[in-house]
């Protein structure tokens, strides 16, 4: 008996750890401001904190990372809406931004965009929202119309890759099978994206996939 209890418990699986706050609801804290130089001369910051959320919003083009850690095995688990026509997205296994070298830093050449867009009802592609932006396309488009919450979660386990949208999964890829893609960094930062339109998040968190 002594044996077989000693069995189940070294090959019982590791559990993922809970979902950790990165955003506290309150204030950027962790988080760092990575944008051009027309972002720079808005008259409002172009990443701030309003009732709760972090909004984005105005013009230019940047990211807010998450800088506190660097995330390999992890779920990331984000609430997002758009203003009618926004464009936004969450970087995934990212380095730091550099508008002095905005092509080969932004997320969707280093790693990968997840796009979010207000394109509810339209045709799914390599473009639209949930899709790793420019390489992969989801099943389908599950996105809610601008003005409505929706919620994403984007679960990376080494070269796999899965994107559940609003309760459906939209994406379970292997990048190690796609040669465009199969030598993306399997290790780093998230971030939220500025496109020169409004978009709101709440509930950012994550937490370590084992």
């Amino acid at each position: 008996m002594r044996w077989l209890l000693f069995s189940l418990l070294v090959s019982a699986p590791t559990f993922a750890a809970d979902f950790a706050p990165l955003f506290n609801g309150k204030d950027l804290d962790g988080w760092i401001v990575e944008v051009d130089d027309t972002a720079k001369k808005n008259a409002k910051p172009p990443f701030r904190v309003e009732e709760g959320m972090i909004v984005v919003e105005g013009k230019g083009f940047g990211f807010l990372r998450y800088e506190k850690t660097e995330f390999a095995d992890f779920e990331l688990h984000v609430e997002y809406r758009l203003a009618k026509g926004g464009n936004s997205g969450l970087g995934i296994r990212t380095g730091p931004f550099d508008p002095k070298k905005s092509t080969a830093t932004r997320p969707s050449y280093f790693a990968y965009e997840v796009q979010l867009l207000d394109d509810a009802g339209k045709p799914a592609n390599k473009h639209s929202t949930a899709s790793l932006y420019r390489y992969v396309a989801p099943s389908e488009n599950a996105s809610k119309p601008a003005g409505e919450w929706n919620a994403i979660n984007i679960a990376c386990v080494g070269p796999n890759i899965k994107i559940t949208l609003n309760g459906k999964q939209v994406i379970d890829t292997d990048q190690s099978t796609i040669e465009e893609i199969k030598n993306k960094p399997l290790k780093g930062f998230v971030c939220l994206q500025l496109h020169g339109t409004k978009a709101e998040f709440r509930d950012v968190k994550a937490r370590e996939l084992k």
